[in-house]
């Protein structure tokens, strides 16, 4: 097995949208799925991202407010899994109720570091 993460970037427009009801049934979704790989022995780890942080960049390590990205791009939360290959890792992400409010869900290899 190969670990990926899945970066979930929200569409807050969307989300926004929803009614608290709306809301509840989407977080429940969330639990239900993550679940799912969890009881598949497919999840590793992962958390909500708070929209707050700070970004620092370039040489002079210049720190700014941020992440600012456009809100349809706004990273929300990460979950780490262990998949067969690259393929079996979008299959598991096709289950993922961010697609309901628009989001997108990058799917990434985790490399390892030689120590």
């Amino acid at each position: 097995m190969t670990d990926f993460l899945l970066l979930f970037r929200n569409d807050t427009a969307s989300q926004s949208s929803l009614s608290p009801e709306e809301m509840q049934q989407h977080t429940q979704k969330w639990r239900a799925w993550i679940g799912e790989l969890g009881k598949a022995g497919n999840l590793k780890s992962g958390e909500p991202l708070e929209r707050t942080g700070k970004v620092l960049r370039g040489k002079s390590k210049i720190v700014t407010d941020g992440p600012y990205a456009e809100s349809k791009d706004m990273v929300g939360g990460y979950l780490m899994i262990a998949a067969e290959n690259l393929d079996h890792a979008v299959e598991l992400s096709r289950g993922c109720p961010i697609f309901e409010t628009n989001g997108t869900v990058e799917v990434r290899p985790v490399g390892k570091l030689e120590r």
